[in-house]
């Protein structure tokens, strides 16, 4: 005997299986586009961002998605960061701006906690490529 429910439950399980594979696959080619813009507008290597997040001890005051370590309270979490306006509240959110900040937050802030880390030019492209992807 055949049962109409048992059909239209397949039916109704392999829709939801396909959009469940839709949205993967149209997450992960976003994901792949962010990393890509990310590169473009900095001139940084995302990997490495992350890297050298770890290095300079970032994940210390900082709560930072993808670094597992990084559930600093002392500053601001900095999920979603692309898609903030400004940097410390006091410049607008642009890879120059950030990249200024990560190697010399007090010529923007005079009184940041954010300490100076003496991170180099090409660290701070990678640190902000990184950021950039964080959406």
């Amino acid at each position: 005997m055949h049962k109409p429910w048992a059909t239209l439950s397949l039916i109704v399980f392999i829709i939801v299986a396909a959009v469940l594979l839709v949205g993967y696959s149209r997450n992960e080619v976003q994901r792949a586009n962010d990393i890509r813009a990310a590169i473009r507008a900095t001139g940084g290597t995302p990997h490495r961002g992350k890297e050298k997040i770890r290095y300079y001890g970032c994940s210390s005051c900082h709560t930072i998605p993808g670094i597992q370590e990084a559930n600093g309270k002392v500053g601001p979490p900095l999920e979603a960061f692309a898609f903030r306006i400004y940097i410390a509240g006091e410049v607008p959110n642009t890879p120059d701006n950030l990249q200024h900040w990560i190697m010399n937050p007090h010529s923007i802030e005079q009184h940041t906690a954010m300490p100076e880390m003496n991170v180099s030019d090409a660290d701070s492209k990678d640190i902000a490529a990184y950021l950039y992807t964080l959406h």
